[in-house]
């Protein structure tokens, strides 16, 4: 099981997780060991909650496909079994941060001694700059 709030898990089933090779350049093994992990997610599929799903489904993320299916891929580590850990733990970080309800904001205004403190921060600076100018002697 995948913890990924206190109260939500996802069963290791609803990933799909397949061995690729790395892109880029490469030692001696680049042709040979498949050391990349391609993780897919059906959205649909899964177990989360409905609401969880919409929020999912609703984010723009050019990892998300049309079918709702989240495609990670993660070939940052030389062993597979550190990809994998990172493609479990990017997916994770996903669904947290898609799914987290903003506190809605409240309007405030600037208080009168705020604005007060501004133009006389305004008029030191302007009677600093006056300073620097030439004297004229007319």
């Amino acid at each position: 099981m995948i913890q990924i709030t206190s109260g939500i898990c996802l069963a290791y089933s609803e990933i799909d997780l397949q061995a690729i090779r790395a892109q880029g350049s490469g030692g001696q093994n680049v042709n040979k060991v498949s050391s990349a992990i391609h993780l897919r997610f059906d959205i649909h599929g899964s177990s989360l909650p409905a609401q969880f799903k919409e929020r999912l489904l609703d984010c723009r993320d050019s990892r998300l496909t049309t079918e709702g299916v989240m495609v990670i891929k993660a070939q940052q580590f030389r062993t597979q079994e550190q990809n994998r850990e990172d493609a479990i733990e990017r997916l994770k970080e996903w669904i947290i941060s898609n799914t987290k309800v903003q506190k809605k904001r409240r309007a405030t205004r600037v208080s009168r001694a705020a604005k007060a403190r501004r133009k006389e921060a305004k008029q030191a600076n302007s009677q600093r700059k006056k300073l620097r100018k030439k004297i004229s002697f007319d």
